[in-house]
């Protein structure tokens, strides 16, 4: 069978969804991968065929002004408060991101149309092609449920209603702030368009499109509310390509001296990554451990350090933790994916978004400190995290027996039946 996927974002929003096509592919169907431009390579080098869309929205996300607006953004309202005010500069490239992903997937001609949420206009192209779509986002978001409190929404003692009060409304402000650029796609196409209420959660007809999170239920438990067409599949991991070498330098700093701690913040270090390396390198000499910096997407500034911290511009995750005492990261899905996978204790410093869910659920599970948002953290903070992920012998093993339980599941087998399952329909 063909197959479409459409997401947008970081590498964690992208990573996932190709690891999923690779294993499409593995069993005989193929699979084009439609997202940013900058990820092109990416996605051909693993064998799959790529989907054009711009590198715009990315590219705005990367500017200072925006990071700032970002790292402002406290809850749900703070980041309607943000949309709205970029409203006028963002508007013309979500236009241009729908109108780009629905000529990839028209060119493609899929039986199928997997879509993140950010990529809102998978369900769209999928009524056109007339095929059914599965909506796989990376986070619990937008489906109701009384147990777990909506991302952005703060924790209140008000029980079961105010959490399925979030999750609606999220999903209808979303809805909303996306209508006037699929509708516009819609008319051009020959559909009718929809009401900014309409439910994207459920096909024209008013059956449900199945919902498949690439989240273990180890670290998220499944909320027992969710209907049964919403999985939680298990992570879909993307391992190391056999023709990958580490570098030599890389290895030799690995083993000359005792388990590094990883540090790395992808695309998320605020508006200054050079006091932000001051200040990750100055807790790291108080914390008097070895470390590997991973300068990455996010651009820290590395260029001096001492010969106890490695400058590590890139290595797969799934290759490099296993070989770390512990990691510190930002808290993106991916990044902590790979975190708990290896069983090493993290430390989370969070900046927007997602990133504050996944460091309070680290912090919940017992297998690393109470959260610091980036903006707050100090050399001294970060020294004392770091002396706890190292030194915590509880916190070590329940991270330990977390990864063993994570390496145990099939996320990607899970979902692959899922959407044979919908194929077959």
């Amino acid at each position: 069978m063909n197959i479409f996927i459409n997401t947008l974002g970081s590498r964690g929003d992208v990573q996932p969804y190709v690891a999923l096509g690779v294993a499409l592919k593995a069993r005989g169907h193929t699979v084009t991968v439609c997202t940013s431009a900058r990820f092109e390579s990416f996605i051909t080098e693993h064998g799959l065929l790529y989907g054009y869309m711009n590198d715009e929205i990315l590219a705005l996300t990367d500017s200072p002004e925006v990071r700032d607006m970002m790292g402002n953004t406290k809850d749900v309202f703070g980041a309607i408060r943000m949309v709205a005010k970029m409203a006028k500069q963002v508007g013309p490239l979500q236009r241009k991101m729908v109108n780009e992903s629905g000529e990839a997937a028209l060119a493609a001609n899929p039986d199928l149309v997997i879509f993140h949420p950010k990529a809102y206009g998978g369900p769209h192209y999928a009524e056109k092609l007339g095929v059914p779509s599965i909506m796989a986002p990376t986070l619990p978001q937008f489906i109701p449920t009384a147990e777990i409190v909506p991302i952005g929404f703060p924790k209140l003692p008000l029980g079961g209603w105010y959490n399925r009060m979030g999750y609606s409304l999220t999903t209808r402000l979303t809805v909303m702030g996306v209508a006037q650029y699929t509708n516009a796609w819609r008319k051009d196409h020959g559909l009718q368009p929809l009401s900014r209420f309409a439910n994207f959660l459920r096909y024209q007809a008013g059956q449900p499109i199945e919902v498949m999170h690439p989240i273990s239920k180890y670290v998220m438990p499944v909320p027992s509310d969710w209907p049964d067409y919403v999985h939680s599949t298990g992570y879909w991991f993307l391992d190391t390509r056999d023709d990958w070498t580490p570098p030599a330098d890389l290895v030799a700093f690995l083993e000359a001296g005792p388990p590094p701690v990883y540090v790395g913040f992808g695309s998320m270090v605020g508006t200054d990554p050079e006091t932000i390396t001051q200040t990750i390198v100055a807790g790291l000499q108080k914390a008097k451990v070895r470390a590997v910096l991973a300068t990455g997407w996010g651009g820290l500034q590395a260029d001096s350090l001492p010969d106890t911290i490695f400058k590590l511009e890139q290595a797969p995750h799934e290759w490099l933790f296993p070989k770390m005492a512990a990691v510190v990261h930002h808290g993106g899905a991916g990044t902590t994916a790979a975190g708990v996978r290896a069983g090493k204790p993290t430390f989370v410093s969070p900046y927007f978004g997602d990133q504050p869910f996944w460091s309070q659920r680290i912090y919940e599970l017992g297998i690393g400190p109470e959260p610091i948002h980036q903006k707050k953290l100090t050399a001294d903070s970060l020294a004392a995290a770091v002396t706890e992920v190292t030194n915590n012998v509880s916190m070590r093993q329940k991270a330990e027996t977390l990864g063993a339980q994570i390496r145990q599941e099939d996320g990607i087998g899970n979902a692959i039946a899922i959407i044979e399952k919908v194929l077959k329909r």
